[in-house]
């Protein structure tokens, strides 16, 4: 460090750019994250015993709602707003660990 040269100020641009890289960093660890605790609520529901109809049922509407509220916030961290057709993709944990548990 030289007292006599300081740093140059960041450009405001460059601020931008990175703060843009961080929150699709974050937004993909989020859904990354949810699908892994989605996919464990599938895979819990299809290790109940076959009489528990209703446990089976219930951990696949969790982990489709745990998805969707993943998506929401990704959605938020990106500046969009929540209501939005993605939020449909949530809902694919839940149908597939459905057809993959109940039928």
């Amino acid at each position: 460090m030289d007292p006599n040269a300081p740093r140059k100020a960041p450009d405001p641009k460059d601020l931008e750019r990175l703060q843009r890289v961080q929150r699709r960093v974050v937004s993909v660890l989020v859904v990354t994250t949810i699908l892994h605790l989605s996919v464990g609520f599938v895979i819990a529901a299809d290790h109940v015993a076959e009489d528990r109809l209703d446990a089976r049922i219930g951990l696949n509407v969790i982990a489709a709602a745990f998805m969707v509220g993943g998506i929401a916030a990704t959605l938020v961290i990106n500046g969009r707003s929540w209501r939005s057709p993605w939020l449909l993709l949530g809902l694919l944990p839940g149908i597939v660990g459905l057809w993959w548990t109940v039928l």
